[in-house]
């Protein structure tokens, strides 16, 4: 069994309040939870306004996929939001 996790941090410029944050956010996390089949979640920095690190964790019994399964769902995220530059993120198997 191969367990997927990924971090992505992301920067949202536009966003001037939590609220304002939260509902790109969650609107966000909804696409990637109907397009992949993969956990998502807000991991980190949820006090800041335009900074949003997300959690995503997928198991598999092939390591290929689990690692091509989370590089999609960074690409989806990329091209569904390109108002939201994503600044990093980090893919790991276990």
């Amino acid at each position: 069994m191969i367990v997927g996790s990924c971090t992505i941090v992301l920067h949202l410029p536009a966003a001037r309040s939590l609220k304002e944050k939260r509902q790109v956010i969650k609107s966000l996390i909804a696409r990637v939870r109907n397009e992949y089949n993969v956990s998502i979640a807000e991991v980190d920095a949820q006090d800041r306004w335009q900074t949003a690190v997300l959690g995503l964790a997928c198991v598999s019994s092939s390591q290929k996929y689990a690692q091509g399964q989370l590089e999609a769902v960074v690409r989806f995220i990329e091209g569904q939001r390109p108002d939201i530059p994503l600044v990093s993120y980090e893919i790991e198997l276990l």
